[in-house]
């Protein structure tokens, strides 16, 4: 106990870290509450926050390649952004704080693109090469094949495709770096404009990989193993607006499952130092006598 002396007898409200209030028995003061240096980490907030940490890794892998990759977004929107609401909870990736920091990044079936053409299917056929719905009819594509012979094939054969649309093949590889064991993906892209004209050879515009024949539809040149493809239809209207396919990534990834489900969040919570949403804490009032 202590006794309060002039001006400090009539004080009530918050001083610095004390709370003076005015009561029969004189003015009680009591400690503020200590807020804690430790950030709030709710559960929910973990379970958002490990997930955009791989959603962020992986669209920067884009490279602004997905740029124009959705329609009729709103004036304060950006791709960005809708890229993270069309993924996130939706397909759950959780990566530690580790990973995040090293740059690292795990290739999952992530919604890449969203638009009003129609998508572009996807399929492993007999011969585990990843095969398209755009049908090429009888053509063979080899190192002489042209941009207008592609163009006609696939403009003659798809009912969906014009002249000056472009066709874009996204390829991811799923690595592990040798020095930090971090879990790396790497993403590049390939595309061609549809144009009878051109003379130029297919293979000097993209990379064979992903404009290849199977079973007389578009396809990759090669299985695709630990890593992701799509390929992604988009069209410049006359207004200068563009519009786009919906795709998702095809993943064949033997790392995907290590960091999806509920072991995999608890490892990546962990990592930030655990879920503390409850974390405060409270010092007793003290009486002090006013005479």
């Amino acid at each position: 106990m202590a006794k309060l002396f002039g001006i400090n007898t009539k004080i009530s409200g918050k001083v610095g870290q004390y709370l003076y209030r005015q009561t029969r028995r004189g003015t009680i003061v009591s400690e503020l509450p200590v807020k804690p240096n430790i950030p709030r980490r709710s559960s929910k907030q973990m379970n958002r926050r490990t997930q955009w940490a791989n959603l962020a890794a992986i669209y920067k892998q884009f490279d602004a390649m997905l740029r124009k990759g959705y329609e009729n977004l709103p004036p304060q929107m950006s791709v960005f952004n809708a890229f993270i609401q069309a993924n996130i909870d939706v397909v759950k990736v959780y990566i530690t704080k580790s990973i995040r920091l090293n740059g690292g990044a795990i290739l999952a079936p992530y919604q890449i693109t969203r638009g009003s053409l129609p998508s572009i299917e996807m399929a492993k056929n007999s011969s585990n090469i990843l095969v398209s719905s755009v049908a090429l009819g009888d053509l063979s594509i080899d190192a002489n094949t042209t941009v207008a012979q592609f163009s006609q094939a696939v403009i003659e054969n798809n009912d969906s495709f014009e002249e000056g649309d472009q066709l874009t093949f996204f390829h991811g590889k799923q690595s592990v770096d040798t020095v930090t064991r971090t879990p790396r993906a790497r993403i590049k892209g390939f595309k061609v404009v549809l144009s009878t004209a051109d003379d130029s050879k297919l293979w000097d515009v993209v990379d064979m990989i992903g404009f290849s024949v199977a079973d007389n539809h578009l396809a990759t040149s090669l299985e695709i193993t630990n890593g992701a493809a799509a390929w992604v239809h988009s069209r410049e209207t006359a207004e200068g607006s563009l519009k786009v396919s919906t795709q998702l990534f095809y993943v064949e990834n033997s790392a995907l499952a290590t960091y999806q489900g509920r072991n995999a969040f608890n490892i990546a919570v962990k990592s930030y130092g655990g879920i503390n949403a409850a974390a405060v804490y409270l010092k007793p009032e003290v009486p002090l006598a006013t005479d």
